[in-house]
C-alpha cells in the first residue's frame, strides 16, 4: 500500500526529448523499481527472500481482477469491435510480428526458454498473468517476459518513437496504416508512436487518434484471447523447431547447465498451487483479493480522485468474479487456466443485453486500469529481487530483443493494415 500511494502521488511525467519524441513515466514503472530497490537495499531488512516468494504468490492471485477488468470491457464494447472494420481487425494479427522477429534474434543471442516469454508479446501487463500461470512465476519463460517489459517501460517508448520517426519518411504507407499499427495494446507505446504521427501530419491528427485508439482498445480486448490461442502454443512451436537450428549453449560451467536444463522443463514452480488443502487455498485467495481490493481502491482515490465506497464496490466486484475463475479451474477436472473462466465470466457479465451489464459496469467502469497494474507490479518488484542477478547479466542482448519485439509488432501491423486498405479501397 505503501508503494502505491508514492507511486500514485508522483503521478504520470512526460518529459519531452524533442518537439516529436516524448518519455511517458507512469506510476506502475514507480511501483515496480521502488519495490525492487527496497528489496535491493541492503540496511532495509524487512524484505528478504521468503517475502518476495510470497510476493510471487500474490501476483498469481491478484492478477485475476486485471484479467477481469479487461474481459468487462471487451464485452461491454463487443459493437464497437465488430464495427472497428476489417483492416482493425486484421492489425491484431501484426502483433505476431514479435514472435517472427523476435525469436530468431532471441536464439542468435543465445537465450533458451526464455525466448518464449520474450518473444511471444510486446510482453505487457495484460499477458502477465496467463504466462505466470502456465510455467509458474520462478520459470525462464516468465524471466524473459519480465526482461521485455523492464527493458519496453525504460527505453520502448523513446525506441518506439525514433521507429516511428524514421518510418514515416521511409515508407509508402498511408497515414491511416501507420495510426492504426500504434494499437500494440499499450496506452504508453501507443502515445509514443503517435506523438510524431500528429508532428507529420497536422491535418490529420483527429482521424489518427481515433483509429489508434480504437485499434489499442481492439487490441487491449483480444489480446488475451490471442496470447491465449495463437500467439503463445505458436511461439512454443517455433522455439522447438527453430532452437536446435539456431541456439547455442552459452560458455557456462556444467552445473550452470544442468540448472538451465532443470529449469527449462516447463513445471510450475510456483507455491501458490502448493496449499495443504482446498480450504486453505481458498481462504488465501480471500484474504489475497480482499487485500488487492483495498490497496487498490486506495490506489485510485489518491492517483485518480475516485469516490473510496463505490470504488471499492468496484474492486469487490473484480475480486469476486477473479474468485469465480479460480474456484472453477479448481473444480472443474479439465486443464483449462483461470484467466480463461475469468474472460469468459467477465465477458458474459458485461454484455450490453444481459441483465447484470449496467450494474456492473457502473461500480467497474471508473476503476482506472492503470492503477491495478500499479499494485500488482509493486509485488513483481519485491518478488523479482531475489532473482535480480540473473536479469543483470542479460543486459544488452536484452535490449536487442526488446526492440526486436517493438519493431516486429509495429512493421508487420503497418503492412497488414495498408493491405487491407488498399484492398478495401479506403486509402
Amino acid at each position: 500500500m505503501l508503494l502505491v500511494i508514492i507511486a500514485e502521488l508522483i503521478g504520470t511525467k512526460t518529459i519531452a526529448i524533442t518537439s516529436s519524441i516524448t518519455i511517458i513515466l507512469m506510476p506502475l514503472l514507480y511501483s515496480m523499481i521502488l519495490g525492487l530497490a527496497l528489496y535491493l537495499w541492503k540496511p532495509f531488512t524487512l524484505l528478504q527472500e521468503k517475502q518476495a516468494t510470497v510476493a510471487e504468490e500474490i501476483i498469481l492471485i491478484a492478477i485475476g481482477p486485471l484479467v477481469v477488468k479487461l474481459a468487462l470491457s471487451g464485452g461491454y464494447g463487443i459493437m464497437t469491435i465488430i464495427h472497428a472494420g476489417p483492416a482493425l481487425l486484421l492489425q491484431e494479427i501484426g502483433n505476431l510480428g514479435t514472435i517472427l522477429f523476435g525469436l530468431p534474434v532471441a536464439l542468435i543471442l543465445g537465450f533458451k526458454r526464455e525466448a518464449i516469454g520474450m518473444t511471444s508479446s510486446i510482453c505487457r501487463e495484460y499477458n502477465i498473468g496467463i504466462i505466470m500461470d502456465k510455467f509458474g512465476f520462478d520459470s525462464p519463460e516468465v524471466r524473459g517476459y519480465f526482461i521485455v517489459y523492464l527493458i519496453g517501460i525504460i527505453l520502448g517508448t523513446i525506441f518506439l518513437s525514433i521507429l516511428v520517426s524514421v518510418l514515416i519518411s521511409i515508407l509508402p504507407f498511408h497515414p491511416y496504416a501507420l495510426a492504426m499499427a500504434c494499437g500494440v495494446g499499450s496506452g504508453s507505446l501507443n502515445a509514443a508512436a503517435v506523438a510524431p504521427l500528429l508532428h507529420s501530419f497536422p491535418n490529420m491528427s483527429d482521424e489518427i487518434q481515433a483509429l489508434s485508439g480504437v485499434s489499442n482498445l481492439v487490441s487491449i480486448c483480444t489480446i488475451i484471447y490471442v496470447y491465449l490461442l495463437v500467439a503463445l502454443p505458436l511461439t512454443e512451436k517455433l522455439y522447438n523447431i527453430l532452437e536446435p537450428i539456431m541456439g547455442r549453449i552459452r560458455n557456462i560451467n556444467p552445473d550452470e547447465i544442468k540448472e538451465i536444463e532443470k529449469s527449462d522443463s516447463g513445471i510450475d514452480h510456483s507455491s501458490a498451487k502448493k496449499a495443504k488443502s482446498k480450504r486453505n487455498l481458498i481462504l488465501n485467495w480471500i484474504f489475497i483479493l480482499l487485500i488487492f481490493s483495498i490497496i487498490s481502491t486506495i490506489g485510485n482515490f489518491v492517483g485518480y480522485e475516485h469516490p473510496i465506497v463505490p470504488t471499492f464496490i468496484g474492486t469487490l466486484i473484480l475480486s469476486g468474479v477473479a474468485f469465480c475463475g479460480l474456484l472453477l479451474e479448481e473444480i472443474i477436472p479439465i486443464n483449462i487456466p483461470s484467466t480463461v473462466y475469468m474472460s469468459i465470466l467477465g465477458i458474459v457479465l458485461a454484455l450490453p443485453f444481459m441483465p447484470t451489464s449496467n450494474w456492473v459496469m457502473t461500480y467497474t467502469d471508473d476503476i482506472e486500469l492503470l492503477s491495478i497494474i500499479t499494485v500488482i507490479l509493486g509485488y513483481s518488484g519485491i518478488a523479482m529481487g531475489k532473482s535480480w542477478d540473473d536479469f543483470r547479466k542479460i543486459g544488452l542482448k536484452g535490449i536487442i530483443v526488446t526492440f526486436a519485439v517493438l519493431f516486429g509488432t509495429y512493421i508487420c501491423s503497418a503492412v497488414i493494415t495498408q493491405l487491407a486498405l488498399n484492398y478495401w479501397s479506403i486509402a
